[in-house]
């Protein structure tokens, strides 16, 4: 008998929704699928945008430098200036050392002794061959007297060469002549003893490989000293022998005056010696404008009323008020000469101060 009272079970009506879901889900995937294989490439519509690209990206540093208003520059002292327009001669860059004079003096006294010596042995020769015309003098006494000439001779002529091989043949020419004429006084030179007291002579080896083919060009000497100025000097000999191993010509430099008195022996000193060329242009920055920082060389450039920006400079060559450089620089630029390393200071700690980024 058909039961009219039965009902469906709700068990069956759980199981028949969930297959629905499943089978809706199904459909959205495979649909999915689809609208992905009909663009391979992607939609190019998903792509970023170039403005919002650029949003992404971070902002550009600031230059290094420092805000300082007027009252506190005049407070710190700071003060500013322009370069200096020049003309840079070319010029060989050399390594050199301060001599010591008392080698040189010594080694004149020694041939001011041979001279006397022979001056005495050829007075006496002389008398001996007068002697010897009248047989008043033996003939061993005759070769004798002879022979000690010979002797001072060879002494003082050592002597000499001794100087000119150690100083050049320049200070060598200026003891003068070993024989005299009969009844000549020897006199000393006064450019020689000049030489000996008042002047600082230099020893300067040039690059090796380096010639200089004229020996006329003046030299800058600058100690390594900082708060010594730069020597100026004139090359005065070269001298006649060249190391075996560093293969470097050696130049004899000159300093006198006040110049020399700057100068201590056994100091090392760099030399620029000018040579001929086209002279180059640029500016001459004070040394006091110059800072060294993190291995680096700094000056400050006003680039507003109360802006001062640190720029980075090569130091091309030393200059006598302070260093040549040829990028970067002209003389329209206003640049911090006295309170420099204040403003560094101020920039870097940024106290009191409206900076820009620091290193």
């Amino acid at each position: 008998m058909k039961n009219i009272f039965r009902k469906e079970h709700p068990t069956f009506n759980i199981q028949r929704s969930t297959s629905s879901v499943c089978l809706l889900l199904a459909a959205l995937l495979t649909a999915g699928a689809l609208a992905g294989c009909s663009k391979p490439g992607g939609d190019k519509d998903d792509k970023p945008k170039a403005d919002d690209a650029a949003d992404s990206k971070p902002d550009a540093p600031a230059d290094a430098g420092v805000t300082i208003d007027a009252d506190t520059q005049s407070r710190l002292g700071l003060a500013t200036g322009s370069p200096t327009v020049a003309d840079w001669q070319p010029e060989i860059k050399a390594y050199g050392q301060v001599l010591d004079r008392a080698p040189l003096s010594d080694a004149l006294l020694e041939l001011n002794r041979a001279e006397i010596a022979l001056d005495s042995s050829r007075v006496e020769l002389d008398r001996a061959k007068v002697l010897q015309a009248q047989n008043n003098l033996s003939q061993r006494a005759f070769q004798d007297i002879e022979t000690t000439c010979n002797q001072n001779f060879s002494a003082a002529q050592a002597a000499y060469l001794k100087i000119r091989q150690t100083w050049g043949p320049e200070i060598a020419g200026l003891t003068g002549d070993i024989v005299l004429p009969p009844g000549t006084v020897r006199k000393p030179n006064p450019q020689l003893a000049a030489l000996t007291d008042n002047s600082s002579l230099i020893r300067v080896d040039l690059p090796a490989g380096e010639r200089l083919p004229e020996l006329k060009g003046a030299v800058r000497l600058v100690p390594l000293a900082e708060k010594v100025a730069p020597v100026n000097g004139i090359c005065f000999d070269r001298l006649p022998v060249m190391d075996p191993q560093t293969q470097q010509e050696s130049i004899l430099c000159m300093a006198d005056g006040a110049d020399a008195q700057k100068l201590i022996p056994g100091e090392a000193v760099t030399a620029y010696i000018k040579t001929s060329g086209t002279p180059v242009s640029g500016v001459v920055v004070p040394a006091s404008a110059i800072l060294r920082y993190q291995g680096a060389t700094w000056i400050y450039v006003q680039t507003g009323t109360n802006r001062f920006s640190r720029s980075a400079v090569t130091l091309d060559r030393s200059a006598e008020n302070g260093w040549f450089i040829t990028d970067g620089l002209a003389a329209t630029n206003h640049i911090v000469v006295t309170g420099a390393q204040t403003v560094l200071s101020a920039e870097l700690s940024g106290i009191g101060f409206n900076t820009g980024q620091r290193d």
